[in-house]
C-alpha cells in the first residue's frame, strides 16, 4: 500500500474502488485517501483477494487505524485490533495466514496542542522558539503535546495551544444554534458539516501565521494598461502560432514579474530561522489555487530562471493537477514566496495571511477602468490594479517591501523588462 504523509495525524477516506471478495492485482488503484496536504491514490502492492474492509467511505481515522485486509481466497480476515500500528505503509500480521495484508493508515507523530502529562526527559524537548512563545503566552511548555521529531514541542503546538479553549470551558462542539428560517426553507439545510483534513490544515496553518507572526501591510496602485496590451500582442502572436499554443494570463505576468522583483529585491526572499534570517538563492513560487474544499498553494521552483511561456506552461499544468486532486505533497512544500489573487473574483484589493515559512505574500486585485490624471495633467480613463504586500516585520522592514513593491510596479508598468 502506498506510503501516506509522514506529518498527518489522521487520513480521510474519500472512496473505495473495490468491494469485499474482489480481486486485485499489483498497482491496482484501491481507492483514494484523503491527508492534510492533497488527496492520493492507494495503490495494491500485494495481489489477492479482498478478505475485509474495515472502514466505509468518508471515515477520518487516526494512524494506524487498518483499513482493509488482503490475502487468499477464503481466508479468514484478521480482527481490525489485531493489526498493530505500522510505519510502513502495509505490514503483514503475526498469526494471520501467510500472505495475508493489512493496509492502515500509517503511524505519525500526533499534531495536538493540547494538555498531556508527559515524562520529565520528554518536557524538555522544545525548541527555543517554542520556549519563548509559551513564556510570553502564560503556558507551561512542559505540558504540551510535541508534535516535532521524537515528541518536540515547536511553535505551531504553542500557537494551537494558545488558541485553545480554557480547561473550564465545556467540551464538545460550540454552541453555534440560530433560530430557523421564518419560511422554513432557507438557503440551506441547518447543519454540521465534517472538516476534511485539508481544511483542517488551512485551519491550523493560517492560525499559527495570525498568531506567531507580526504582520505588517503596504499597497501600490498599478497603472496595467501596459500589460494587458503586451498581454494581448503575445497572445494573439502565440495563437498564430498554433491551436496548441499557451494562453498567458495576467497571473503568469503576475508571477514572472514577482520572480524578477525578487532579484532585484532579494531581502524579500527570506525565512525567519528562530535565531538568524534564512536567505534563499533561488525563488520558489507558490500561488494560490481555490478548490470546492479549500485552498492548495502548488510551488513553480526556480522560477528566477524561466522564462514567462515556461513559467505560463508550468502553472497551467499545476492548475490542472490541483482540481483534480492529483498534487503530490512535493509539488505543494518548499515555496520562498507567495502570490494569491482575487481579480478574477472582481475583488479591487485585500491583503493575504502569510505562508509560513514564506517572509511575504503579495495579493493581486482586479484590473479595473478609472478616471486618472496622466503625465499632462488630463483626466483620462485609466486601467488601474491594487497590489498589495504582507509582509513578516522579523524578516523584511517597511523600506524592504515598498523597495520590492516599487521594482514590481516597475516591472509590470513596462513588462518589456521582464523579457530581457
Amino acid at each position: 500500500m502506498p506510503k501516506l504523509s509522514d506529518t498527518m495525524s489522521v487520513g480521510t477516506l474519500v472512496k473505495w474502488n473495490i468491494k469485499e471478495g474482489q480481486t486485485v492485482a499489483f498497482g491496482d488503484i484501491l481507492g483514494e485517501v484523503e491527508t492534510d496536504k492533497a488527496t492520493m491514490e492507494l495503490s495494491c502492492t500485494v495481489p489477492g483477494t479482498i478478505l475485509k474492509i474495515y472502514a466505509p467511505a468518508g471515515s477520518q481515522l487516526p494512524v494506524g487505524a487498518p483499513i482493509c485486509a488482503i490475502g487468499k481466497k477464503g481466508e479468514a480476515a484478521p480482527e481490525p485490533s489485531a493489526a498493530p500500528a505500522p510505519k510502513a505503509p502495509a505490514t503483514a500480521v503475526p498469526a494471520i495466514p501467510e500472505k495475508t495484508d493489512v493496509s492502515c493508515i500509517p503511524a505519525a507523530p500526533s499534531s495536538s496542542g493540547s494538555v498531556a502529562p508527559q515524562s520529565d526527559a520528554s518536557r524538555a524537548k522544545a525548541s527555543p522558539y517554542a520556549k519563548r512563545m509559551a513564556e510570553k503566552a502564560a503556558l507551561n511548555v512542559a505540558a504540551l503535546a510535541g508534535s516535532g521529531p521524537g515528541g518536540r514541542v515547536v511553535g505551531r503546538d504553542v500557537a494551537a495551544a494558545a488558541s485553545a479553549p480554557a480547561a473550564a470551558a465545556p467540551s464538545g462542539p460550540l454552541n453555534v444554534a440560530v433560530a430557523p428560517p421564518a419560511d422554513g426553507k432557507g438557503i440551506q439545510p441547518d447543519a454540521d458539516v465534517p472538516v476534511g483534513g485539508m481544511r483542517q490544515t488551512i485551519a491550523r496553518r493560517l492560525l499559527e501565521s495570525k498568531i506567531t507572526v507580526p504582520h505588517f501591510y503596504l499597497e501600490v496602485e498599478v497603472d496595467a494598461a501596459p500589460l494587458m496590451a503586451m498581454r494581448e500582442s503575445l497572445n494573439k502572436r502565440l495563437a498564430e502560432a498554433g491551436a496548441d499554443a499557451i494562453k498567458l494570463s495576467v497571473n503568469d505576468f503576475i508571477l514572472k514579474a514577482s520572480a524578477e522583483a525578487l532579484r532585484r529585491v532579494p531581502a524579500v526572499n527570506a525565512s525567519w530561522a528562530g535565531t538568524s534570517i534564512r536567505t534563499h538563492g533561488a525563488v520558489h513560487l507558490s500561488f494560490g489555487v481555490a478548490l470546492e474544499d479549500g485552498l492548495v498553494t502548488p510551488v513553480i521552483r526556480d522560477a528566477h530562471a524561466k522564462t514567462l511561456k515556461d513559467i505560463a506552461v508550468e502553472a497551467k499544468a499545476l492548475i490542472g493537477k490541483a482540481r483534480s486532486k492529483k498534487l503530490t505533497p512535493n509539488e505543494m512544500s518548499g515555496s520562498t514566496f507567495t502570490v494569491t489573487n482575487l481579480g478574477m473574483y472582481g475583488v479591487t484589493g485585500f491583503f493575504g495571511i502569510i505562508n509560513v515559512p514564506n517572509a511575504a505574500i503579495l495579493s493581486v486585485g482586479a484590473t479595473i477602468k478609472k478616471p486618472v490624471v496622466d503625465a499632462q495633467d488630463r483626466l483620462v480613463i485609466g486601467h488601474r490594479m491594487v497590489i498589495g504586500l504582507s509582509g513578516d516585520h522579523r524578516v523584511v522592514d517597511g523600506a524592504n517591501g515598498a523597495q520590492f513593491l516599487q521594482a514590481l510596479k516597475q516591472l509590470l508598468e513596462e513588462p518589456a523588462l521582464m523579457l530581457i
